[in-house]
């Protein structure tokens, strides 16, 4: 029996948003290297954190600092393919929140790699846990 996870569908994710490849983002094998996906999930996480007015990069007072990622591959991406990005919450906490994302290419039913990432909500000021903003919360409640 293995612990590797079972590839998800779009049925797992709650909200989809585009990802542009570009050709630095393939490695001397032809494909995506695996390093790029850490920061597509970030990237697409903290575009609809801006997007929904819940982080302001420079001056929000609680920020979610990352504190742990994962990353399972089950099929290769490359330069120049359209991708898009699933997020949902698999567990939203007291001061964090665990994302499950999905990179999936532009229209297919399953995704080519599955991942997650844990933000820790801190006063940027101290770097201590806070509380969730309920603003946040309450935007991240949709996603569950």
């Amino acid at each position: 029996m293995s612990d590797r996870p079972m590839r998800p569908d779009r049925s797992a994710f709650r909200l989809f948003r585009p990802i542009a490849t570009r050709w630095m983002d393939n490695d001397a094998y032809g494909h995506v290297n695996n390093v790029h996906y850490y920061s597509y999930f970030d990237s697409v996480v903290n575009g609809w954190l801006i997007e929904k007015g819940l982080l302001a990069i420079a001056e929000s007072p609680v920020i979610g600092l990352v504190v742990e990622s994962a990353c399972t591959y089950f099929e290769s991406v490359a330069f120049p393919d359209a991708l898009e990005a699933g997020i949902a919450i698999a567990h939203l906490g007291r001061s964090s929140v665990r994302y499950r994302i999905g990179i999936f290419k532009s229209g297919a039913e399953q995704a080519s790699a599955q991942g997650h990432f844990v933000h820790v909500y801190v006063d940027r000021g101290t770097q201590r846990p806070v509380e969730i903003p309920p603003k946040t919360r309450a935007m991240l409640s949709e996603l569950l």
